[in-house]
């Protein structure tokens, strides 16, 4: 087999299809000088709420701080509960202890790697205020199961769509299903900045009013504060950034499925192998391709050894990071998500590759398995 390079992700590869484009974006901003809640910015907004179909959005620093601003204008604060699936990047737990509310976690569903909406159920209680329900890998949730729940309740629901760009769950873009979605655009994701940013999506007025606020200094107008606010805006040049982006996302997103489904064809018969399960009603946009063998780890040495580059998402589970030590939680209360931290594997899946560079991991998966 003829030696290729396949990096797991090739943001170089994006710019460099952009570039012309990008940087004529990016001057218009640095000739324009403003760079802090600029016109770029307000034009990102208007674009990515008619995207996503929803009245309102508005950028931020972070995908944290989307899920943070979220939690503070839904009033969830000291003594509340959100319940957050165990399996997820632990910036979903953060945001909920950065509001100073607990974080109550959910096993996931070995099929969908989301979170089981019977168990959420479960886990509600008195003190209980929200569900984060996280679309992750870029599968949505199943949202009609979660909403149910959370009417029957009374609760809250704040859509994690940091890695689910542009999916859709029965015909409605994620990030639109429930009260707030919050997005990241951290420069890996299927719509990536060049640098830290994120987005709220709501079609609640009183709460993308409270956002702006609070990510503003809490000002309502300039050197009215109207209550204690933060930085947390989208820097104009990032959201120039997203705006040209923007406008490729369904055909990455197409391209994306395109090779996961690829993958799922020709490496089918490989019976130590668990692949990807896209669930009725959604549309995956594979921000990740994630497998599940009990032999991971030597399967990664030896695709480090052929070039292809993978990643572990995530190896160590919430409950068992030391920031979490305090949470109560211990190994073995969250089997499938203990069970899939020590199973899965990332394969590269951006929208560049090429035919060469898929045919290329799957001979050397092929390969590791038949030895």
């Amino acid at each position: 087999m003829e030696a290729l390079r396949v990096p797991f992700v090739d943001l170089k590869a994006q710019y460099h299809l952009l570039k012309e484009e990008m940087d004529r974006s990016v001057i218009e901003v640095l000739e324009g000088g403003g760079f802090v809640l600029g016109q770029q910015l307000e034009q990102f907004e208007s674009d990515f709420a008619r995207y996503l179909g929803c009245r309102y959005a508005l950028g931020v620093s972070s995908g944290l701080d989307a899920l943070r601003l979220a939690l503070e204008a839904l009033d969830i604060g000291p003594g509340d509960e959100v319940i957050i699936p165990a399996n997820t990047f632990i910036a979903t737990a953060f945001a909920v202890s950065a509001v100073r509310a607990r974080p109550v976690l959910v096993d996931m569903d070995p099929d969908s790697f989301n979170m089981d909406p019977g168990l959420a159920e479960r886990a509600i209680t008195q003190a209980t205020r929200a569900i984060i329900a996280v679309h992750l890998y870029g599968q949505p949730a199943d949202m009609k199961t979660i909403l149910d729940v959370a009417q029957r309740h009374g609760l809250f629901v704040i859509e994690d769509a940091c890695q689910a760009h542009g999916s859709r769950y029965d015909g409605s873009r994620t990030g639109t299903l429930g009260d707030v979605g919050c997005f990241s655009f951290y420069p890996t994701k299927n719509l990536g900045a060049y640098g830290d940013g994120g987005a709220l999506a709501t079609n609640d007025a009183r709460v993308a009013e409270r956002v702006a606020h609070l990510r503003n200094y809490g000002q309502q107008a300039r050197y009215h504060h109207v209550e204690k606010g933060w930085t947390a805006r989208l820097d104009t040049l990032q959201a120039a950034v997203l705006s040209v982006k923007m406008k490729h996302l369904d055909e990455w997103n197409r391209r994306r499925s395109a090779h996961a489904t690829y993958y799922s064809e020709r490496m089918k018969d490989i019976t130590e192998l668990r692949l990807p399960e896209v669930q009725p009603d959604r549309d995956h946009v594979f921000h990740l391709y994630v497998i599940r063998t009990r032999r991971r780890d030597q399967l990664q040495t030896f695709l480090s050894s052929r070039n292809i580059g993978t990643q572990i998402h995530y190896p160590v589970p919430i409950h068992l990071q030391k920031a979490y030590a305090d949470s109560g939680y211990d190994a073995g209360d969250f089997p499938e998500t203990e069970r899939a931290a020590n199973e899965i594997l990332s394969l590269p899946v951006y929208a560049e590759l090429d035919a060469a560079q898929l045919d290329y991991v799957v001979e050397a998966v092929t390969e590791f398995f038949r030895t």
